[in-house]
């Protein structure tokens, strides 16, 4: 499928953080998730660590490349400065709120670390060759699924091996959050199942739902870079009949109810949504969630019980949490 231009604008920041640091980058795209940041890719140079070059973990060890700032083409937030890890975030044009920006670095919850940034429009480029200069390893999850990009060679064959063209959603099962809910899948008793992945990105929760056997998949995402990657990635895995609409929650009063509801999203998206999410889940469906961290599941934990889900278990990597949950 031939890729088009979005129709909304979006403005890239360039953001380099002293001392480098992977986790700290992950700290950061938390962060600017909270204030309308929607894609995010790690300018670093990517390691894979000897487990996940047999294929066993997908574990992505990043070590920060030294870079500086440009900052003839935006501004520069104090503080910062010199070399370190570098991470590319992209929000709409329209949702720019320096204001805001400035207050979550002030805020960062990491003390010492040096943040500056800068601001352009963001181009229509190679999505391809930009993940596999980040991510050039297939990752193997539970030694039963593997993802890996169309250019990748040798992947490993497992149960089930799904394919994506990546484009601006960087959703490839790299990090924490997407791992623990492709495991989490992998668990599910998914045949003959209607799924509904709220916040969808590439595609690739659906992708194993529809391999697991589900009967129905929707997928929701606010971003038309991710609304039509994640077609593309349908297709490309052979998974007929999957709905991709452009939306969030105020989409789900029209929409049928599910068995299942998939939200890796971010912390403020899932507390907000959580009664929208519940009100389409059937009576005995599950509902599986992450992008928050582990210290932020007891929040979680009380919007879904507010929202009438029994919790069932979590489980945490680096920090990051995934939880299940149950409509009585």
């Amino acid at each position: 499928m031939a890729h088009t231009q979005a129709t909304m604008k979006y403005l890239e920041y360039t953001f380099t953080l002293t001392p480098p640091s992977g986790d700290f980058l992950d700290v950061l795209e938390a962060v600017l998730a909270d204030i309308g940041f929607e894609s995010f890719v790690k300018d670093t140079d990517a390691t894979v660590s000897p487990a996940d070059a047999a294929g066993s973990t997908g574990d992505v060890v990043f070590t920060g490349r030294s870079a500086v700032a440009d900052t003839a083409s935006g501004e520069e937030a104090e503080g910062g400065g010199g070399g370190g890890s570098t991470l590319r975030a992209y929000i709409r044009a329209e949702e720019r709120d320096e204001a805001a920006l400035r207050g979550a670095l002030e805020a960062f919850p990491v003390p010492g670390v040096g943040i500056s940034y800068t601001c352009a429009e963001a181009e229509d480029r190679d999505w391809n060759a930009e993940w596999e200069r980040n991510y050039f390893a297939p990752l193997t999850v539970d030694g039963r699924c593997t993802v890996s990009a169309t250019f990748h060679r040798d992947v490993p064959r497992t149960e089930y091996n799904i394919s994506i063209n990546p484009r601006m959603s960087f959703g490839t099962g790299h990090h924490e959050t997407t791992r623990q809910m492709l495991h989490e899948l992998l668990g599910a008793d998914l045949a003959g199942r209607s799924v509904l992945d709220m916040g969808c990105g590439t595609g690739i929760l659906g992708i194993l739902a529809a391999m697991r056997g589900a009967a129905s998949v929707t997928a929701i995402d606010v971003d038309e870079w991710c609304v039509e990657n994640a077609r593309e990635n349908f297709a490309l895995n052979g998974v007929d009949g999957a709905e991709v609409r452009l939306g969030d929650a105020a989409l789900l009063p029209r929409t049928e109810t599910y068995d299942a509801v998939l939200a890796n999203i971010h912390l403020n998206i899932i507390t907000r949504d959580l009664p929208a999410y519940a009100a389409c889940l059937r009576r005995g469906g599950l509902f599986l969630t992450s992008g928050f961290y582990e210290a932020d599941l007891p929040r979680i934990e009380a919007a879904a019980a507010a929202a009438g889900l029994s919790f069932l278990h979590s489980s945490a990597r680096n920090g990051w949490c995934c939880a299940a949950f149950r409509k009585a």
